[in-house]
């Protein structure tokens, strides 16, 4: 059952916080795109510390880096200077150990392959075993609230659920980092704030680092403990804001006066650099 905005999501006295460590330690980071018509600098000298536990979320303006400082984080593409440690090891050591989980835009379900079938791909990729891809399998896809789905086919699911489906399997390797580009981008409003909610109680119940990007700065505050406020191309931190809201939230929080100050501290700071630009 999807969590409503009148429900309390995990008390925050029930949950118990891991220690803390440096899960992305990022230093003077810049990457070049070379084209034909003249070089693309996307990002440009990024230095952001990412603590094990947190939820961060990176927002700023179309074609400002965001989703291309994700894919540098998760060994998609190579930064041209700087340097990166994902989880205490490079990128590409993350990627090849399956260190992470990577929740894109769209769901990324194969069609030909059942929801049970779509979650044990990484799985069956790792070597694990039928009777641990099960157990990982039934978990998550009850962690999501699609227990009674392993036989269902993609299309027979709405696109929310298809995203949860997104979610379950990338938490099938039960990876500590989760990283996540615009996934509910394409949802409608009302299912949207369904999965945010969702998403916080995943969050709570498994202590992931959760990297998420998006659009939207309603959707940073709720859910974030930091967000990282990014300029026009070339993409560079112009802010990292702590939240000062709970970890734990709902959707009536957004009534709450603490939520629009921290929107607009984010909406200042994403103005101020257009008027930069």
């Amino acid at each position: 059952m999807l969590a409503t905005e009148e429900t309390t999501i995990v008390s925050e006295a029930t949950v118990t916080e891991k220690p803390k460590r440096e899960m992305i330690a990022i230093d003077d980071l810049s990457l070049i795109f070379p084209s034909k018509d003249g070089d693309v600098h996307a990002l440009s000298n990024i230095n952001l510390s990412i603590k094990s536990g947190d939820f961060v979320s990176f927002i700023g303006p179309s074609g400002c880096g965001k989703t291309t400082l994700l894919r540098v984080i998760a060994d998609l593409e190579k930064a041209t200077s700087g340097n990166l440690k994902v989880n205490g090891t490079d990128a590409q050591d993350a990627r090849l150990n399956r260190l992470y989980g990577y929740v894109f835009q769209a769901a990324a379900l194969l069609p030909w392959r059942n929801i049970q079938q779509n979650c044990a791909l990484p799985m069956e990729i790792s070597g694990l075993s039928p009777a641990q891809q099960n157990k990982q399998i039934d978990k998550y896809l009850k962690m999501v609230g699609l227990q009674d789905f392993h036989k269902k086919f993609p299309w027979q699911l709405s696109g929310g659920m298809q995203q949860r489906a997104s979610i379950a399997r990338a938490l099938c390797l039960n990876p500590d980092l989760l990283l996540m580009d615009e996934p509910f981008g394409a949802l409608d409003e009302i299912t949207r704030d369904h999965m945010n909610i969702e998403l916080l109680r995943i969050w709570s119940e498994t202590q992931k680092t959760v990297v998420f990007v998006t659009h939207s700065i309603d959707e940073a505050v709720l859910l974030s403990t930091h967000i990282v406020v990014m300029s026009p191309r070339p993409g560079r931190i112009v802010k990292v804001i702590e939240s000062p809201l709970p970890r734990l939230k709902t959707l009536a929080l957004r009534d709450d006066p603490a939520f629009h100050a921290l929107a607009s501290e984010i909406r200042t700071a994403l103005a101020h650099e257009h008027a930069i630009d």
